[in-house]
């Protein structure tokens, strides 16, 4: 399998699964979240889908500051509806890793590990996501926001011809480098793209 290595520089994400454990799935229900695994989930990288990893990322590395993210114990709030713009993919993206689904996730065992009704929308936050530990109730916000790290300008070109359905397969290969190229500057540029605020 051949992808951009950059991918496996990316910090990875860490989570302690009671239901994997209990389930006889991986050793104390410890495994971990790399990017690629969420590339191969949602088919494609882009701009959206590294900012709703590096918003998981960051937000969780807040909220568990000194230990693993415990999976299926921490609820998600967007000020999106689920319809607004990439809200449904960026959710994907962060239900893969938290566990966290609206009514249609697990419903648990004998009334634990339930992953339902811990993902909603149209909530009060005016950031990107909010997380909350369902044990402590600490909250996290977290705004993300790619707009300063800028995309070639040929991409837009290529990105026209490759939907007129005129581009060669040295251009299409072209737009792929440069669209990658962007979402590495992205995540080399973290500091200056998301903020987390605590409470």
């Amino acid at each position: 399998m051949s992808y951009p290595k950059f991918y496996d520089s990316i910090e990875t994400i860490k989570v302690k699964d009671p239901l994997s454990k209990a389930l006889g799935t991986f050793d104390n229900g410890e495994y971990e979240f790399k990017y690629i695994d969420i590339v191969k989930s949602a088919g494609h990288s882009c701009p959206t889908v590294a900012g709703a990893y590096i918003s998981t990322l960051e937000g969780l590395k807040a909220l568990y500051p000194n230990e693993r993210v415990i999976r299926g114990d921490v609820k998600v709030e967007f000020g999106d509806s689920l319809e607004d713009g990439v809200a449904g993919v960026i959710a994907n993206v962060i239900s893969q890793i938290t566990g966290a689904t609206d009514r249609s996730g697990f419903k648990g065992l004998q009334g634990k590990f339930a992953r339902h009704s811990l993902m909603y929308f149209n909530s009060d936050t005016k950031s990107s996501v909010r997380f909350t530990r369902l044990d402590t109730k600490k909250c996290v916000e977290v705004t993300y926001n790619p707009s300063s790290v800028a995309a070639n300008p040929d991409t837009q070109i290529l990105m026209q011809k490759i939907a007129q359905g005129s581009a060669n397969d040295d251009e299409v290969k072209e737009f792929g480098v440069l669209w990658q190229d962007r979402v590495k500057r992205i995540f080399e540029n973290l500091d200056e793209l998301v903020r987390v605020e605590a409470y």
